[in-house]
């Protein structure tokens, strides 16, 4: 349907404000972003763009096309404002996403989000990355490690101590700008921790968060004991205290890109007072629709 209105001119982003920011070194219109995984394949670049993003990140891509996980796999939880999902990376691979960025005409600030395949054991996850980043490097505006999705096995492993650093050095020697993006389910030991390792590797920016596996604020509801990541309103709130213990550690040294629980622009204005510097949607724009980008936008640029 997005396809279609954009097809016959029915979108535009009139009323989302500019709001310029310069974050990894480059220039963003505004803070507001669409978060990796409604657009694993680059499908709908252009009809996204015109709803007003300052910046658009497309994937999770692998380096082969894979189906993911097995279906019903996407569920609803209107109640709580939230999505469980256990989709597993699928996408048509990374060369169908590439061609999808050549045809589309959006020039702006366009993130690659880049995983490894579920069949690849985690032990050689560097090697896929490494092949989607060499891939996608001339194409992308900046390039996102996704190592904190729940949804492929073991692939949360990466996030701890020596294999966080092994995987980051082996990748920052090849390109920048370069993200990770993490999981909200760690300690404030563990975040602090990370957020030591992306400093001393260079990382140039670091998302925050990714989906939960906590259930406490939906357990009781229709579909909420199903497996996957939550995410929506219930995670609204640690992922801001993640955004707040990642402050702490790394400063302004390395810009955050706020995720998670974005619902409306309060959300949002929360995240940046956190310590982030550009925020993403996804599960809100669900619930919200496109009216979602124009007041983020419009409370980010009255605060600046």
């Amino acid at each position: 349907m997005l396809k279609g209105a954009h097809r016959l001119h029915l979108l535009g982003a009139g009323g989302v404000p500019g709001s310029p920011r310069r974050v990894m070194g480059l220039d963003f219109p505004n803070p507001v972003g669409l978060a990796a995984g409604l657009d694993k394949n680059g499908d709908y670049i252009d009809a996204l763009a015109a709803l007003g993003f300052g910046f658009i990140e497309v994937g999770t891509v692998t380096p082969r096309p894979q189906p993911g996980n097995p279906r019903p796999r996407l569920f609803r939880l209107p109640e709580a404002r939230a999505i469980i999902n256990r989709m597993g990376f699928n996408n048509n691979g990374v060369d169908y996403l590439l061609a999808r960025v050549r045809q589309a005409r959006y020039r702006g600030v366009l993130g690659i989000n880049i995983g490894k395949n579920a069949d690849t054991p985690v032990e050689r996850a560097a090697d896929d990355y490494l092949i989607g980043l060499r891939k996608v490097y001339t194409a992308a505006s900046y390039v996102t490690v996704n190592i904190s999705s729940p949804n492929t096995a073991n692939l949360r492993s990466l996030q701890e101590g020596a294999a966080l650093t092994a995987l980051l050095g082996r990748l920052k020697q090849e390109q920048q700008p370069l993200a990770v993006k993490i999981a909200p389910d760690l300690g404030a030991e563990a975040v602090a921790e990370m957020a030591a390792v992306i400093c001393e590797s260079g990382i140039d920016a670091v998302i925050a968060t990714n989906t939960t596996l906590a259930r406490e604020a939906v357990a009781q509801l229709p579909h909420g004991g199903e497996t996957g990541g939550l995410s929506g309103a219930p995670l609204t709130r640690r992922a801001t205290e993640v955004v707040s213990e990642l402050h702490a550690v790394l400063r302004d040294t390395v810009p955050i890109i706020a995720a998670g629980g974005i619902m409306d622009g309060a959300d949002a204005l929360a995240k940046l007072r956190a310590g982030a510097s550009l925020v993403q949607v996804y599960s809100g724009l669900i619930y919200r629709g496109p009216a979602l980008v124009r007041e983020v936008a419009a409370t980010l640029a009255q605060a600046k």
